[in-house]
């Protein structure tokens, strides 16, 4: 069970979104650390909506439903912002290390990543199919290898990309940050026009 979990986290983390885009370019600018911190809040959100699944508490996805309107235009606004001093940063060849950013860098992606309330609804699909659904024990060994399957993408993402700007020179660099701010502006007028 635990490694079905595992399977599970590493892929709904996998596939590069706003999240995945944030991460990279958070490693680009301040380091590994600042990739993982954004993957680790990401990861916990996966794990808060799987849980509840796991409890069968997927009608917690109505309310949240409800609300996503406003939770999708804070997100966009968070992007856009995001992106756009990401673009305004981008003349800068080397990356810093803001030591003060640490806990944002978690509780934005934790936050962004609950900003999609279809999750739990997808978490309690999958959790049904395997037949954890209130089934407290098994539910949380699935739960535990859904967050360590999740932070493994993190992880090796993180990695990957501090190991790749150690090695780029200041063009590539500037040219990387332009394309990850424009990405996040992207998915953030995405916000806005999806109905």
């Amino acid at each position: 069970m635990f490694f079905k979990g595992a399977i599970l986290g590493f892929s709904i983390a996998a596939p590069v979104g706003p999240i995945g885009v944030l991460a990279i370019a958070r490693t680009l600018r301040s380091g590994r650390t600042a990739g993982l911190r954004t993957g680790l809040g990401a990861a916990s959100a996966d794990a808060v909506y799987g849980a509840a699944a796991a409890c069968g508490l997927a009608t917690l996805a109505g309310p949240m439903t409800a609300a996503a309107g406003w939770l999708r235009w804070a997100g966009g606004v968070f992007l856009l912002w995001c992106g756009i001093r990401l673009l305004l940063a981008s003349g800068r060849t080397k990356p810093s290390a803001p030591q003060r950013a640490a806990g944002g860098w978690f509780f934005s992606a934790f936050l962004l990543t609950l900003g999609n309330p279809m999750t739990i609804l997808a978490f309690a699909a999958m959790f049904g199919s395997l037949g954890v659904a209130g089934t407290a024990g098994r539910a949380v060994t699935l739960v535990a290898g859904v967050f360590l399957g999740s932070m493994a993408w993190w992880t090796i993402l993180s990695t990957a990309v501090a190991r790749a700007a150690g090695k780029l020179g200041g063009a590539w660099f500037k040219a990387l940050d332009r394309v990850c701010g424009c990405t996040l502006v992207a998915f953030g007028l995405h916000a806005f026009l999806r109905r």
